[in-house]
């Protein structure tokens, strides 16, 4: 907006003194920003014997053959017949480990969920050495790394080539959301911090750092970042007021329950909470952006709209995103538990 002064959006002082209000306000909330992550920062894991059964090990192994057998039990027919998918062995060659190149035999994998390999194939192998010959190498999954990294770097060139610097940065947005995730918040929260205070703290954090790295330093992401943080304010204690007046546990599932049993010293409802406020800031910050943009937009476009105008033009598209972001959720939401629904 360089070289357009006015546009109906008040004279120099005017916006001189909301500049600086802003200025004021965001450096603040910066600062209790970055001092809250270093006083809730968690401490570094002990160490412990690897994974959850030390007496197990993951390999990785290359499928030779898999040789088919006639399944015991299985020649009855009708309802009571009890079967079993497929039966016999597989020949794999060992890719990682001490025993790397050795050829083992393992159990054609059954069961709900079990991968179905062919010769070719790269799985991954539990290692139980104190059990039964037979059961001492186990299939569990396929090897997928090398798929997953070739599906993200499409991804990557995709946004890259259609958003330009945009799109580069949009991606550094992502890196930066990722880490404080995976460093800050799921840390914090299993060391026995609030997880609601980790998750105002950590979305402040992912806010300030993500929309001015993707959007860059100017006054609609600044106008953007004050809207998301008073959002976010009002989601916090709508959501707090909900989940104390509806009695809800934040226990609803088997990874709740189990994660309860295995780290007691996390605060369900508080996790419940965390969980609404990082949802709630993925569609917020896409939203007020957006908003802000198109108000600069109409202004840019009109400069004569008042602000009263500018106003009610900037209403009506706010009231579209409403009724669109209704949905968003929803189908999100509906998405990531489908199987839930099933089950209802």
């Amino acid at each position: 907006g360089h070289g357009h002064h006015g546009h109906g959006l008040g004279n120099g002082p005017v916006s001189a003194s909301s500049r600086r209000f802003a200025v004021i306000v965001l450096a603040g909330v910066a600062t209790v920003t970055l001092a809250a992550m270093i006083l809730l920062w968690p401490a570094p894991p002990a160490a412990t014997g690897g994974s959850a059964s030390p007496d197990q090990v993951r390999v990785t192994a290359d499928v030779l053959v898999v040789t088919e057998t006639p399944c015991p039990g299985s020649t009855g027919s009708g309802a009571g017949a009890t079967r079993v998918d497929r039966c016999g062995t597989v020949t794999v060659t060992l890719t990682d480990g001490p025993d790397r190149g050795r050829q083992v035999v393992a159990q054609i994998p059954v069961g709900p969920g079990a991968p179905v390999v062919a010769p070719g194939d790269d799985v991954v192998l539990v290692h139980t050495p104190d059990a039964p010959s037979a059961l001492e190498y186990q299939i569990v999954d396929h090897q997928r790394g090398q798929q997953l990294w070739l599906l993200a770097l499409a991804a990557a060139l995709v946004v890259v080539g259609f958003g330009r610097w945009r799109g580069l940065a949009s991606l550094g947005g992502l890196a930066v959301t990722f880490a404080i995730l995976l460093i800050f918040i799921v840390p914090a929260i299993l060391n026995g911090q609030s997880p609601l205070l980790v998750a105002i703290v950590g979305s402040a954090a992912i806010m300030l750092l993500v929309l001015y790295l993707t959007h860059g330093f100017n006054r609609a992401t600044s106008v953007a970042v004050l809207g998301t943080l008073a959002s976010l304010t009002l989601t916090g204690l709508l959501a707090a007021a909900t989940t104390a007046t509806l009695h809800l546990t934040g226990v609803g599932t088997s990874e709740e329950g189990f994660l309860t049993a295995t780290f007691q010293n996390v605060n369900m409802q508080g996790l419940l909470l965390a969980g609404i406020l990082i949802g709630t800031l993925g569609v917020l910050d896409d939203v007020a952006v957006t908003q802000a943009v198109t108000v600069e937009e109409l202004a840019a476009a009109n400069p004569a709209t008042s602000t009263v105008g500018l106003y009610r033009a900037a209403s009506r598209v706010g009231r579209a995103h409403i009724a669109s972001v209704v949905n968003t959720i929803v189908l999100a939401y509906a998405g990531a538990s489908l199987p839930l629904l099933l089950l209802f």
